[in-house]
């Protein structure tokens, strides 16, 4: 039995063709990975929105939020204290029930807010709450300060 080692016209100009379409991929795979780790451009951080936790409504708190759950910045369990401070509910309670965020342009201050639920819950000795709360805190001090950092930067 003989084995022929030629190579047949018919795969020969196939393999220029897979050698110049890598060519083509490999350079349009540089040019998205430089894209794709190169910084933010100036539009980008003009762009920006700064979140002052003083002075929010209640859906931009929950956007927040969101935003944050959805980017993987934070989990499900270290939003939950936001979302909560998100809900409004009437004091005659009635059949309305929690007033929709997005219905309420009343800003608050969610910073004071969760003073004062650290404070409740020390005076409670809700431990499980004060750490939840006091999480809460540092996460909001921390974003503050990436803001506050940013805007030292521009």
């Amino acid at each position: 039995m003989k084995i022929d080692t030629s190579t047949s016209r018919l795969y020969a100009s196939q393999s220029t063709q897979i050698s110049a379409a890598s060519d083509d991929t490999s350079a349009s795979f540089s040019a998205a990975l430089s894209t794709a780790t190169a910084g933010p451009s100036q539009s980008d951080a003009e762009g920006a929105e700064q979140t002052d936790f003083t002075s929010m409504t209640r859906q931009e708190m929950q956007d927040w939020c969101n935003d944050q759950i959805h980017s993987g910045n934070m989990s499900l369990d270290e939003g939950l204290p936001f979302m909560a401070m998100t809900m409004k509910i009437p004091v005659g309670g009635g059949t309305a029930g929690e007033l929709q965020a997005s219905d309420d342009g009343e800003r608050v201050d969610f910073t004071e807010k969760v003073r004062a639920g650290i404070e409740g819950a020390m005076s409670r000795n809700d431990e499980d709450t004060r750490t939840m709360l006091e999480k809460a805190m540092e996460t909001m001090q921390q974003y503050q300060d990436e803001n506050s950092s940013d805007d030292a930067r521009a």
